[in-house]
């Protein structure tokens, strides 16, 4: 459906947003004919925005194109004072240049477009030359920071390189000591293996034997069982024999009969009661000594 053939009645819009677009579109296409189009409110909007952002857009570039104007006619103007200037108060023209001025000229004008200079004032050109020793600083002093960053991030690789090294060497260590520890292992469990089968074929063994002798009539405290359970009741008997023999060892000081006994009895008392009163003296020496050291 054209614009044109729009109808108010079949949606609600806004009739001047729509004629704005619809304006719009006729600008842009100018002679050529306008594209067919569902009239909405989802299309207007969206017309309108691009349309918006066209008319922005062209407002952008005139202001632009008007500045570059204006720039344009600021360096003519100071390029014929310039040239004025050298012309009259200087008498010198690019014609009247020599081959080496002229060079001078062009390395002046290349200094000053990459200086991007003001104007072509010392100050100017100080400025600007100030402005990019400035930068060249900053440059340097980046290039700087960033060769020690590097220096550290080498030193850190090969700090690294060798941590990996080392540890490739020991994995290396741990899995030859973890072959030769399963080899180890492998042997104890043969060794082991064999001695089982080595104890249960001497069991087998010592049962028949057992049975051969119990059928041959032979005692059965002589049998190795029977012998083990002897010797460990020979050992307590033993034991028993030390602690009894200890305990007759206190009365081997005693008279054989018991009037000697009463005799010894009485002269352990005496001798008790003799040295009691020989302690019984030293006490009060002793106290009578401090007594009178006290008095002293």
């Amino acid at each position: 459906m054209e614009a044109g053939g729009w109808r108010p009645g079949t949606a609600v819009f806004e009739r001047e947003k729509v004629q704005r677009v619809i304006s719009w579109l006729k600008k842009t296409f100018e002679n050529q004919p306008m594209p067919q189009f569902d009239v909405n409110a989802q299309t207007i909007n969206l017309l309108h925005v691009l349309m918006e952002y066209s008319e922005e857009r062209e407002r952008d570039v005139s202001f632009l194109i008007e500045d570059m104007k204006e720039r344009a006619a600021e360096y003519d103007a100071e390029t014929e004072y310039l040239q004025s200037f050298l012309t009259e108060s200087l008498d010198l023209s690019p014609s009247s240049l020599s081959k080496e001025g002229s060079a001078h000229l062009e390395t002046l004008v290349d200094s000053a477009t990459i200086l991007e200079v003001e104007d072509l004032s010392l100050t100017s050109f100080f400025c600007a030359m100030n402005d990019r020793s400035l930068e060249l600083h900053e440059a340097e002093s980046k290039n700087k920071e960033m060769e020690q960053e590097l220096l550290n991030f080498k030193e850190k690789l090969t700090a690294t390189l060798l941590l990996e090294e080392q540890l490739e060497k020991d994995l290396e260590k741990v899995k030859t000591h973890l072959e030769i520890e399963e080899a180890k292992s492998e042997s104890r469990l043969q060794n082991l293996q064999f001695l089982k089968d080595k104890s249960e074929d001497l069991r087998i063994r010592i049962k028949t034997a057992e049975k051969q002798l119990a059928t041959s009539g032979l005692d059965q405290s002589l049998m190795h069982e029977s012998l083990v359970n002897l010797s460990e009741k020979l050992d307590g008997m033993q034991r028993e024999m030390v602690h009894v023999k200890r305990k007759l060892d206190c009365y081997l000081d005693l008279p054989p009969n018991l009037s000697l006994a009463r005799v010894k009895v009485e002269e352990a008392k005496r001798e008790l009661n003799a040295l009691e009163v020989k302690f019984s003296k030293k006490i009060e020496m002793l106290t009578r000594e401090m007594l009178e050291t006290r008095r002293l």
